[in-house]
């Protein structure tokens, strides 16, 4: 019966359309008694707190409680990696910090309680930019984190080109429809139960128990769904379920925290900005023969996932291209701004941000087009990453390329596109094509396990418990149908549970893109026993036997219709010392053209066209894959054109909505968007041949930023080997100041040598 692989609905789709499904804001109304809590905020970025009266907020009516630091009866942090996130501070160490917390009746009692409590504060000075952090020092760690490959030096003093500069990368705000929140309640046996929106539910277990100082097995965490993530609930709906379990133990009822938006934004951590600075040397055909770049992300006032978010962008530094003499170095500044977390791409899409501005430089400087210089200076067969890893099938992204292009008339519209940009002085068409490779697994080696339990009933129906959480992405239709494929059976005899810490324990994140590979392989891993255990009843019954029937024989001779399946990534291993190592089990590849227009007098754009070709190996489920490429995509056009973040100089969130942050909408769909998978490409060691699908479409969206890139070169009226510099995002307001420059620069124009040194 083959089911892995055909093109199925989404399992809660039908649910998601008509409002049935159940997120953890649907619970409290099912919890009698639930008290709903609020934040105290700091108002200032960094200071110390002085003095704080809770008095006041007892006296408003519905007002049960406050809680404080002196409620923690274990650990007063939540942090995920450092111990350095406490949950009721003594420093204020970002705007809006929450200081602490009323317990009411309801939302309002408790918001107005809120308001009542009087905090003294002693204001500090604030960090607030990468570039304020760099002069301070104010680094997470002391030492940079490094690799490197050959002689740098050498290699670029022999290069007849070659350029420096820098390039500021902004943020992203994932922008979930369901904000963060949490419920926790006293279980009957005296336990911590909670629901909780969050992408790793045996992390939320950890941090409860260790605020709660209690073991880890009187807490139970389940996820039902989440209303989207990106990254954003890995490691930061932890403090909210801490707030939750504590309300609980205190005051022996439900607690309920809940975000709303504005306060989301404000508490919870975005994309890490960056900065890069770089040297680069070329020849003159354009082949990159030596790269430096030094790596500064804003991880925010505390750790969180920052060391290995700047490890994934020194590793994606290369993109799809071989880096023969490298020197890479990466700081994580500290700042007084809300901790930084993960988010889709989780580094890699501001590492390959980076190559990609540099080689358009490139070749701009030396009068080639950009996409030869690209294809120049891709990844051969045989050829190793600066870290050590061999680029195994690097011809597959030479292929893609090609595949692409031809199918996306990338020669012909770019002859049309010169045309047309000659005869139109006031709009501009721009058109690019950039490669995306991207390593699978968690760089953490540990992280890349997963468990499973199968449940299989006498009536031949099954109930599958795994420990990857669903957030839209189809993780569970995709369990589903692996689940069904290895027991060949129906795939509506197959229920998937919401993934609890007391059914499967000790899980990693659902991120890195790798839910499906290693959850996958578990649930597998599961199914495999349990056919070995029906195999001789299934041979004893004859082929007209029912897998009902099996099942229910199985029963009477007493052979366990249960199975614990386990799954661990094979052959990685990463070395942070040496920076050598092979972190990634595999790649994914991907390549897309995209097409933009251009309005010389206001900056304003249009995305016209996008082709995608992107390697799936072999889809377990095409219609999600698709939508996850076609998602993913428009989330890194966001990221890369109109979501801007802002701070003030009071270091406040300045774009803390939907009416200040812009996100990309049905306007910004381009009307051709076509979608292929890669033929014929199964990945070997992979569930069904498949390949991760997750973060990798997000950097494709590349081309968007490379093609208004060539656009605004077009507004130049005379030919000109100066690079296109420009920061990300790449706004309209941006996009017009470049093309002014642009003008400026031909209207002053001096003769350039080939051979230059641009920054």
């Amino acid at each position: 019966m083959k089911i892995a692989g055909k093109s199925m609905p989404h399992e809660s789709a039908e649910a998601h359309a008509t409002g049935a499904a159940l997120y953890t804001d649907d619970l409290p109304l099912r919890f009698p008694r639930t008290l709903y809590a609020w934040p105290v905020l700091s108002p200032h970025p960094h200071a110390t707190i002085l003095s704080i009266d809770l008095t006041p907020a007892l006296t408003v009516q519905g007002v049960v409680t406050t809680l404080c630091a002196s409620d923690v009866t274990g650990e007063n942090d939540s942090g995920p990696s450092r111990h350095d996130e406490p949950l009721f501070p003594t420093v204020a160490m970002h705007h809006s910090q929450a200081i602490v917390w009323v317990l009411a009746e309801t939302l309002e009692a408790a918001k107005t309680g809120a308001a009542k409590i009087a905090v003294e504060y002693e204001p500090l000075p604030a960090i607030l930019t990468i570039e304020q952090a760099i002069a301070a020092r104010s680094f997470h760690s002391p030492e940079p984190v490094r690799m490197r490959r050959g002689d740098f030096h050498s290699a670029f003093a022999s290069s007849a080109v070659r350029l420096e500069g820098q390039i500021s990368v902004g943020g992203q705000e994932q922008f979930y429809l369901e904000t963060q929140n949490s419920l926790a309640w006293i279980d009957e046996s005296g336990g911590i139960s909670l629901h909780s929106s969050t992408q790793h539910p045996s992390e939320t277990q950890e941090i409860v128990a260790r605020v709660l100082g209690i073991p880890k097995n009187r807490v139970s965490v389940e996820c039902l769904r989440m209303g989207g993530a990106f990254g954003g609930k890995e490691s930061q709906g932890n403090p909210w379920a801490a707030i939750a379990a504590l309300g609980a133990v205190k005051t022996n009822r439900p607690v309920h925290v809940r975000l709303p938006r504005v306060l989301d934004m404000v508490l919870t951590g975005k994309r890490h900005p960056f900065l890069a600075r770089f040297e680069a040397g070329f020849d003159r055909r354009g082949v990159l023969e030596a790269l430096r770049v030094e790596l500064y992300s804003d991880g925010g006032w505390s750790l969180d996932l920052s060391d290995p978010v700047l490890s994934r962008a020194l590793f994606h530094v290369d993109n799809a291209y071989y880096l023969k003499n490298v020197e890479l170095m990466g700081y994580v500044c500290k700042t007084h701004k809300t901790s930084q977390t993960a988010f889709r791409g989780f580094g890699g899409p501001q590492g390959m941000l980076v190559i990609e501005d540099i080689l358009d430089r490139a070749a701009r400087t030396l009068g080639l087009a950009p996409e030869t210089v690209r294809a120049r200076n891709f990844y051969r067969d045989g050829q190793t990453t600066h870290y050590g890893q061999l680029v195994k099938d690097a011809s597959r992204i030479e292929t893609i390329w090609n595949q692409v292009k031809v199918s996306s008339r990338f020669d012909e519209r770019r002859a049309a596109m010169a045309r047309f940009n000659t005869s139109s002085p006031h709009t501009k068409r721009g058109l690019a094509i950039t490669p995306v490779k991207f390593g699978i697994s968690f760089t953490a080696s540990f992280f890349n396990q997963a468990g499973a339990l199968v449940i299989v009933y006498r009536d031949g129906t099954v109930q599958v418990n795994h420990g990857g959480t669903e957030m839209g992405q189809g993780l569970h239709t995709k369990i589903r149908q692996i689940a069904a494929q290895c027991l060949d059976i129906p795939i509506e005899t197959v229920r998937i549970m919401a993934p609890r810490t007391d059914k499967v324990p000790n899980t990693s994140a659902t991120a890195a893109s790798s839910g499906s590979d290693l959850n996958g392989a578990a649930v597998a891993n599961a199914c495999e026993q349990i056919n070995e255990r029906l195999a001789p009843i299934r041979a004893s019954l004859g082929p007209a036997a029912t897998f009902a029937q099996i099942c229910n024989a199985a029963y009477f001779q007493r052979i366990p219709l249960f199975a614990q399946g386990f799954y661990r990534t094979p052959e990685i291993h990463w070395d942070p010392k040496t920076g050598q190592g092979k972190p990634f089990h595999y790649y994914a590849y991907g390549a897309a053209v995209s097409e933009v227009e251009v309005d010389g007098f206001t900056g304003d754009y249009q995305l016209r066209r996008v082709d995608i070709l992107e390697d799936v190996g072999n889809s377990v489920s095409p219609l999600i894959d698709r939508g996850q490429v076609e998602g993913g995509f428009i989330q890194g056009m966001g990221w890369l054109t109109i979501e801007e973040l802002l701070w003030d100089s009071r270091g406040r969130l300045a774009t803390n909505s939907a009416s200040t942050y812009k996100l990309p909408s049905w306007s910004e769909v381009p009307e051709i968007f076509t979608v292929a998978f890669l033929e014929r490409a199964a990945e070997p060691g992979v569930i069904f041949g498949s390949k991760a699908v997750g973060e990798p479409p997000l950097m494709l969206a590349l081309s968007v930023r490379e093609a208004l890139r060539d656009a605004i070169a077009s507004f130049a009226t005379e030919p000109s080997n100066a690079p296109i510099e420009v920061d990300s995002p790449l706004t309209p307001e941006r996009v017009y100041w470049a093309i002014e420059h642009v003008r400026s620069r031909i209207e002053n124009a001096q003769p350039e040598p080939v051979e230059s040194h641009a920054g």
